[in-house]
This record gives structure tokens, sequence and C-alpha cells, in this order.
């Protein structure tokens, strides 16, 4: 399965809203739908350095999306690049289309001058890690929230 990676597009609205959809109930948790308006509205517009990626394949339409903020850092003089949302249609699951994001990702990245990709999964995403631990390096960090 050959994905293309491309810029969110206004006319990926209803997939891009369904695709993100099925991510928050994967990680079994909630967004309420006033939130995922103005995240949309933030992607299509490039605002807050929020930038949407998706992944395409010929015959089957978008299927796969990856969200990405980028800011800057204390300790660099550059752009960092964190990935906060990649999802994958579970019917294309293990078929390059993850990968293809990542270096999607990659390649914008490296494009506005980032010099740090990064993002976090659940420890217990065995799938999602085995592919993140032959593209990327997992840091020792622990990450805490409040």
């Amino acid at each position: 399965m050959a994905a293309i990676v491309r810029a969110l597009a206004p006319g990926d609205e209803a997939r891009w809203r369904d695709l993100f959809q099925q991510y928050v109930v994967f990680y079994e948790a909630t967004v309420p739908p006033e939130i995922i308006d103005l995240t949309w509205q933030r992607l299509i517009a490039g605002a807050d350095g929020m930038s949407g990626l998706v992944a395409e394949v010929p015959g089957a339409g978008v299927v796969g999306i990856a969200v990405c903020v980028f800011h800057r850092s204390s300790w660099s003089p550059t752009w960092y690049c964190y990935l906060e949302d990649l999802f994958v249609d579970p019917a294309c699951r293990g078929q390059g289309v993850g990968r293809a994001l990542i270096q999607g990702v990659y390649e914008l990245a490296d494009a506005r001058g980032a010099t740090r990709t990064y993002w976090a999964t659940s420890e217990t995403n065995a799938t999602a890690r085995a592919l993140y631990e032959r593209l990327a390096t997992l840091s020792p960090f622990i990450q805490y929230r409040r």
C-alpha cells in the first residue's frame, strides 16, 4: 500500500474528524466537540504553530492523520516539532502508512528548520512502539502532567 502524504486540506474535514474521533476513542479519552472544531480551524489556518498531514491511498482515500505543533525551545535557537497526534485507520495498519506519516512529519520539520521531532505514546501501545523504535530513539524521560 503506497501512501501519499500531503498537507491537510479543507476537503479532508469529514474524514479527518472521523479518524481523529477514532484516535480519541483508541486512547479511551474524550475531547469536547468545540475543541475538535477549534483544532480543525487551527490546522486549516496553520495557526498557533499547528500543522496537519494526511496519508492518502489511491482507491481508499485518506487513511491516516498526523498533527504537529512547532514551538521554540529554551534549549535551542531553533524550532522543535511535537508530533501530537498520529492515527492510522485500523484496516490499513501494518502497511507502511504510519511510517509514511512519520517520514512526512520529518520532512515538514526539516523544511521548517526544526532540530528535534518528538512524540509520546502509551506504554502499552506495543504495535506503534515497534514502529517508533525503528524510526526514532526512545527518550529516557518520563512525562508528568497536571
